[in-house]
């Protein structure tokens, strides 16, 4: 085991091991540390703790301080200084027509040493420019090309999700993502989308990539073969998440698109074991091609029973007032109404016609016989024409 101390340079930097050379240093607190480049202005992150030895690289280089008021305000200066040799780079750039973007300017802590990160898409000739920077700060100058991730690190900003960029918040090292990540999430394949600011694939298409290739595993893949419970069919649409697979059945009684959980489903081949299951089964030898016949449902009998003239009578005498038809309902209330103002005899004609008819019961012994009534012209809903 051997003891270590965790420094940051940057607020988006790795986390580096140095020796503390006998310095009790706290999470936060500044110190100067000797780097390959001279002596450094960092940020304790990881207070002093053991680890393995596999864990270090040999040697380990050691804290000089604890920073002090007087390497605070030089580390300060040295920050201010970066906006105007920024702005100066840029003009000499633009005078010299060199294809180069200028991303962030970099001063060292001892003040001898500039740091300019630029990018390009090729090589660029800029000893002219180095020429100007060096006369114009009289400091080393170092120009140093990085890629766009390493832009969008340095610069920050919004995702697509609305957070923030996720390498200038916490990711340390850059892991190579690849367009087939995407495809074994189901996500669309348009560059567009799966993008992210820096005209790079995401970051964040990593993230998941172990948990879905467990589950493309157990899941089967689109235009398989399958056999389900309810017969033999192909598989339409797969849902890794949920681990479900949407599946067109070719034989039974339904042919639509059915829901299965992976666990229902045996895989039997791809499009061509379809082909000759389709034929096998148009020759009658389902069989002799090594395929099991798929059982046929059995008929919803009592479905039809309860479909009989006595429940239907049922229904219909049990059925409410607001079901019945209304437009006999309204013609019965329409014939009452007339019946209420026709004369006595016309009334007593009308009950005879109705019990007269067939189908209907017959009038008692000593009822009134059914009279013939002319009636008059003239008159208005059944009233006598006045002499």
């Amino acid at each position: 085991m051997i003891e270590i101390v965790g420094i940051r340079f940057n607020s988006r930097g790795k986390v580096y091991y140095f020796n503390p050379a006998g310095h009790k240093i706290s999470k936060g607190e500044n110190v100067i540390v000797e780097t390959a480049k001279g002596l450094e202005y960092g940020e304790c992150a990881q207070e002093n703790h053991k680890v393995e030895d596999s864990a270090v690289v040999q040697p380990l280089r050691p804290v000089i301080r604890i920073a002090t008021t007087a390497d605070k305000q030089s580390y300060q200066a040295g920050k201010d200084r970066e906006q105007e040799a920024l702005e100066y780079c840029q003009k000499k750039i633009d005078a010299l027509s060199l294809d180069m973007k200028l991303v962030n300017v970099e001063y060292g802590f001892e003040g001898n040493k500039i740091l300019f990160f630029f990018t390009s898409e090729g090589r660029v000739d800029f000893r002219e420019l180095v020429k100007d920077l060096a006369s114009q700060f009289r400091a080393r100058i170092e120009l140093r090309q990085i890629g766009v991730r390493d832009e969008a690190k340095m610069l920050g900003g919004l995702g697509v999700c609305g957070k923030v960029f996720c390498c200038s918040q916490f990711l340390t090292d850059f892991h190579p993502v690849s367009i087939k990540m995407a495809k074994t999430q189901g996500l669309s394949l348009n560059p567009t989308k799966i993008s992210g600011t820096c005209g790079r694939l995401m970051c964040c298409l990593k993230y998941e990539e172990a948990a879905y290739e467990d589950l493309v595993k157990k899941a089967p893949k689109v235009d398989a073969f399958v056999e389900t419970p309810s017969g033999k069919g192909s598989v339409i649409s797969v849902n890794l998440l949920r681990g479900h697979a949407k599946v067109r059945l070719d034989d039974g009684v339904d042919t639509t698109l059915k829901t299965f959980t992976f666990d229902e489903l045996d895989v039997l081949g791809g499009k061509g074991r379809r082909q000759e299951y389709l034929a096998a089964r148009a020759e009658g030898r389902l069989e002799e091609a090594g395929f099991r016949p798929t059982p046929k449902p059995k008929e919803p009998k009592q479905a039809f029973d309860s479909l009989g003239s006595g429940a239907s009578e049922k229904r219909q005498h049990s059925s409410p007032p607001h079901r019945r038809d209304s437009h006999s309902a309204g013609r019965h209330n329409s014939e009452h109404r007339n019946t209420q103002n026709r004369p006595p005899a016309e009334r007593s004609a009308k009950d005879a016609e109705k019990a007269a008819k067939p189908g209907q019961s017959q009038p008692l012994d000593g009822a009134p016989k059914k009279q013939h009534i002319k009636r008059r012209r003239g008159g208005g809903r059944g009233k006598p024409k006045q002499q």
